[in-house]
Parts: C-alpha cells; sequence; structure tokens
C-alpha cells in the first residue's frame, strides 16, 4: 500500500485530491495538512517516534501560507530526508515545474490536470522514478539544448517570484502578507527586490512583465 500524504492550503483541493486517490486500491491518504507546522506535527505523530518515514509520498502545493512548498523542499533536503516529493500546482509547468524538480521534487502535476494522471504520477514516484509530463520532458530538452540566455525572473528567489506573480494577479500587500503569514514589511522588501532585478519600476510595470512572460494569465 502506497501511504499518501496531502498538504495543501485549502480544504476543498484535499479533499478532492483526497477523493481521485481514494478510487486507486494500492493508495492510502494517512493524513492532511494545511501548512509547513501542520505538515511538521503530523510527519511527528505518523513516525511515532520510530526512525522511519511518516509515509511514502508527499503530495505539495507550492502557494502555502508562511513556507512555500519550495520552501518545505529545500528544507526536507538539508534534513537529509528521503521522502518523495510529488507537487501537485494551480501553476503551469512553465512556471514552477524546473524550480520544483530542482528542489528535489520527484514530479510535478498540475491540478488541472486529469485525475487518473494524479494517480499515475503518485504510483510512479511511490517507485522511487521522477514524474514529467510530456510539456516538462520538452522544457528538460530545451534546457540542455538551449543557450544558456536564462530571463530575468529566473534569477528571481522562489520567494520573489512567488511575490512577484501575487501582485501582478491584483493582490495587495497587504494581502500577500496575511496569505504568506508574512509582515507587510518583508513583502515590501521582496517587492524591491523584483524591482530591482527586474529593471521595473512599479507595479503596473511588473503585471505586464508577468502577463509577457506568462506568468500570470492576461
Amino acid at each position: 500500500m502506497i501511504r499518501v500524504i496531502l498538504c495543501d492550503d485549502h480544504a476543498l483541493i484535499r479533499r478532492g485530491i483526497r477523493d481521485t486517490l481514494s478510487d486507486a486500491p494500492d493508495i492510502e491518504v494517512v493524513g492532511e495538512a494545511g501548512d509547513y507546522g501542520e505538515l511538521r506535527a503530523l510527519m511527528r505523530t505518523l513516525a511515532n517516534g520510530r526512525d522511519e518515514l511518516p509515509a511514502d509520498v508527499l503530495l505539495l502545493d507550492i502557494h502555502l501560507p508562511g513556507r512555500s512548498g519550495l520552501d518545505v523542499m529545500h528544507t526536507l533536503k538539508e534534513e537529509g530526508s528521503s521522502l518523495k516529493v510529488l507537487v501537485v500546482s494551480m501553476y503551469p509547468e512553465d512556471q514552477y515545474a524546473m524550480r520544483a524538480l530542482r528542489a528535489g521534487a520527484f514530479g510535478y502535476v498540475n491540478k488541472g490536470g486529469d485525475p487518473q494522471t494524479l494517480v499515475t504520477a503518485v504510483r510512479t514516484v511511490a517507485q522511487g522514478r521522477k514524474y514529467v509530463t510530456p510539456e516538462i520532458a520538452q522544457m528538460l530538452v530545451e534546457s540542455l539544448t538551449a543557450p544558456v540566455n536564462e530571463s530575468p525572473h529566473e534569477r528571481l528567489s522562489d520567494r520573489e517570484l512567488q511575490t512577484l506573480t501575487m501582485i501582478a494577479s491584483g493582490k495587495r500587500l497587504s494581502d500577500i502578507a496575511e496569505e504568506l503569514k508574512l509582515s507587510p514589511k518583508t513583502v515590501s522588501v521582496y517587492r524591491a527586490r523584483v524591482l530591482e532585478k527586474l529593471g521595473l519600476h512599479n507595479n503596473s510595470e511588473l503585471t505586464v512583465y508577468a502577463i509577457r512572460n506568462g506568468l500570470v494569465g492576461n
């Protein structure tokens, strides 16, 4: 039996994923968490003091309050955890898939995709193999064969890119701070860094940049 943990801040999304996986006789959802703090507590409870993995696969969203999914993966990697992470995100592959794989994810699945794809991905990752969609495979090939000429936003940190996409989606700094469980001052610092790294001056220019580069819908 493949044991799965769900980590997503939206209860309805978790329920939908749980219902999808419940149809697979070889997959069991053993716990759910809405953020990093809940995930750590859940993992300790499931491990029950024993030196063993709390589950086989962690289904992890990128957009979480407080620590993002990418931050969580970096932490797990630093701790030497062998828990296999499958990222399930609302963001298209071309925005975060490569970052997620570099951070240690075993695969990346879009929430809007075919539910059966999620089941296949879980089984693949549980076997210790990487799961990539044809779109991600194409991106990997292009990254190997194309000349090194990265876009400016690819030099942003994970949190800076997240701030960029949220501003471009029309959210105010106060809303972003509340959603990410950060102080408004911290979010303002991220915004300033984004503007400097991209050579932009205001939120309007950030929004235009994000739309032109496919980081948000127009």
